[in-house]
């Protein structure tokens, strides 16, 4: 049950659960060589009992360390117990990440250990994996360890000419160090060889699927549609020029030989949602129903209401219907019979649209929004659910176009790069944490001009050995510290849908002033209202996440504003966030981010958000990306099907890799 928590249900899964991270035990440094925001260890001599205070929720356990007065200050949470765990006049080494609060240095949750304890580990790798309540990383690591140990090693299945030119390590030897390194060298080998695995895979199943598109001809031809002229007419502004480029792709492929496979990559309110509406009327003009699937129930109800908003508009007749998980057992049913016998024209909708009951009278068009939130093999379910029809994918998530090639390869690419002449840019600026009285002051005084504040943290409850602001305990810091007239509230992912659905709503509606989230607000909000976002602990996101995050503001005609808040001051930490104040250019920022992350990167901040592979990231391992792409395009320009004999192992690897998906880019 709890393995399930974190999405591992066999043994399989359990081994590519990779670590998250290492732990090395180095040599204890001095105090005087002490670095902040770093995990060192020091060696103390604790001269008297340690104190225990009762602060709060937590009983804090504290021993300050002298070293040539230097002083180094531990404290535990919850920890009572060590009082008479550490001897007075005994020498200890302690272990934990150093920071500086209030011009003192300080070590939170320390380990410790005798000098001799120590000495056994170090300079050892300990895998860190990502954990859930109850499931300890102890845990994990036995377990994983069981297997590996009674675990026959597999056939190697990459050709021998692709290790050789890519300098690839042998599959067994990668996987087993990856859990369990036994130095730094041989780490790095382990994870480039899993990493091109992973996208290897990835690009050969789309390589085939795009084959495989190639060979269906257009059953759902669509000729031009009185109905979308008539929306284009009711407009109250002129589409884009990119706009307008992009619905002439659409409208060719629509009408063409092929069947439509089609991405449009559009920065955030670059207008995709009306290009796609226009090719959905389009189908229900030639006697076709449309389906837009989106991957939050936010953001499907908020496209079904601006869609029957501009439908309205337009004296459209069309009929559009919503399916989500928390329409009631009669509703769904109302759904499923009206979109089965053709009275719904189009249905926007979560997963539950790829549901076994869901059956549609003439399906001809699928849209999905957001498509890295969706693995590959669900956009295909959807697809299956019509005869061949038209698939045209949304994604507002800036990835650099040579990357884009390779990640959407199944899909021919449309680029929406102009947003509309009305928008006013938005203003930036990176602080650190001095400045959030004065951000506070600022958002008083948009509240009180009748705007909307969105408030990000990183966290959703409090853990005493991070210092990241938490979104439940900040929401009463903010309602103290704002005017008492101020509503304030909160939204996360661990709330059930309700919840979050009449939250919204109601900050929608504007009885919410300030509203302090998670990033489940990162797509599918729209509140022209809004003019300021604020993040507290920047550095902990991706810079695409913050782009996207900052398109929740800047929807109106309201001049809006960003405010980065650091939590640390390390210069690469500015100069990474700088990048978002100089640009709001989601491609820019994309190709910029690629610039900085190097190939050490490997266990920094992923792109949350950005096709979740296992263990690759897009961007840190942007170069093997390619290099797998340039392997796969030559492999199957000599083996189409992959049935030579020297392509067997691999061809049957692929197979099980399809067969079981994986996760964010399942197939």
């Amino acid at each position: 049950m709890l393995f399930h928590r974190v999405g591992v249900d066999t043994v399989g899964e359990l081994l590519s659960y990779y670590p998250r991270t290492y732990d090395v035990y180095q040599e204890p440094v001095t105090f005087a060589n002490l670095e902040t925001e770093q995990v060192q260890a020091v060696t103390g001599f604790v001269r008297k009992v340690p104190a225990v205070n009762k602060t709060g929720r937590y009983a804090v356990t504290t021993v300050v360390l002298e070293e040539f007065g230097a002083f180094l200050h531990l404290t535990w949470f919850n920890m009572p117990y060590l009082k008479n765990s550490l001897s007075p006049g005994s020498t200890y080494i302690f272990r934990g990440r150093v920071q500086k609060k209030k011009g003192r240095l300080v070590m939170e949750q320390p380990e410790f250990f005798t000098p001799e304890a120590y000495q056994e580990k170090l300079n050892t790798m300990q895998p860190i994996y990502g954990l859930t309540a109850g499931l300890s990383n102890k845990t994990i690591s036995k377990a994983v360890k069981q297997i590996l140990d009674g675990r026959d090693l597999n056939p190697e299945y990459l050709p021998e000419a692709i290790r050789r030119d890519q300098e690839l390590a042998e599959s067994n030897f990668a996987l087993q160090t990856i859990h369990f390194p036994v130095k730094w060298e041989d780490l790095i080998l382990a994870r480039k060889r899993l990493v091109f695995d992973e996208f290897f895979l990835f690009i050969l199943s789309l390589r085939q699927m795009k084959e495989a598109a190639k060979t269906k001809k257009n059953e759902c031809s669509m000729k031009p549609a009185k109905e979308t002229q008539r929306l284009l007419r009711a407009l109250p502004y002129e589409l884009t020029g990119a706009q307008k480029r992009v619905w002439s792709e659409i409208k060719r492929d629509l009408n063409g030989a092929r069947v439509m496979s089609r991405l449009i990559q559009g920065d955030v309110g670059s207008g995709k949602t009306v290009v796609a509406l226009m090719a959905l009327l389009c189908a229900v003009g030639n006697g076709y129903q449309g389906a837009l699937m989106a991957p939050t129930e936010v953001l499907a109800r908020q496209h079904f209401q601006s869609i029957q908003e501009m439908l309205a508009a337009a004296e459209i007749s069309a009929k559009v219907a919503v399916l989500t998980g928390s329409l009631t057992a009669r509703e769904k049913r109302e759904v499923y019979e009206a979109v089965e016998n053709g009275q719904t024209d189009i249905v926007v909708g979560t997963h539950a649209l790829i549901q076994e009951q869901v059956r549609f009278c003439r399906l001809g068009l699928v849209v999905t929004d957001e498509q890295h939130r969706f693995g590959v093999r669900q956009r295909e379910t959807l697809a299956g659910k019509g005869s061949s029809p038209h698939v045209l994918v949304m994604s507002a998530t800036p990835i650099p176009r040579t990357l884009a090639v390779i990640l959407y390869g199944d899909l021919d690419i449309s680029v929406l790069d102009e947003l509309p002449a009305n928008r006013l840019p938005i203003k930036n600026c990176v602080v650190n944490e001095s400045y959030r009285a004065s951000a506070y002051r600022f958002m008083e005084k948009e509240t009180a001009a009748g705007r909307q504040v969105y408030v990000i943290c990183a966290m959703v409850e409090e853990n005493p050995e991070l210092e990241l602001e938490n979104v439940v305990d900040y929401t009463k810091k903010l309602k103290e510290a704002l005017n008492a007239s101020i509503r304030v509230e909160y939204l996360h992912g661990k709330m059930k849908p309700a919840q979050k659905n009449e939250i919204m709503e109601r900050f929608a509606a504007g009885e919410i002033q300030v509203l302090v989230s998670t990033t489940v607000i990162e797509v599918g909000v729209n509140v022209p209202n809004a003019t300021v976002m604020m993040v507290e602990n920047a550095e902990r996101f991706g810079l695409a996440q913050l782009h996207q995050l900052r398109g929740r503001v800047g929807r109106g005609t309201y001049q809006s504003y960003c405010i980065f808040v650091s939590g640390n001051d390390n210069p690469d930490t500015r100069k990474r966030l700088e990048i978002l104040s100089r640009s709001n250019d989601g491609f820019y920022i994309a190709s910029e981010d690629l610039k900085l992350r190097g190939p050490g990167d490997f266990f920094g901040i992923r792109q949350s958000g950005l096709l979740e592979f296992k263990i690759g990231d897009v961007f840190t391992d942007a170069g093997l990306l390619k290099a797998a792409s340039e392997e796969a395009e030559k492999l199957l320009g000599q083996d189409p099907d992959l049935s030579l004999e020297a392509h067997r192992a691999l061809k049957k690897r692929l197979e099980a890799y399809q067969k079981a998906g994986t996760g964010g880019v399942s197939l």
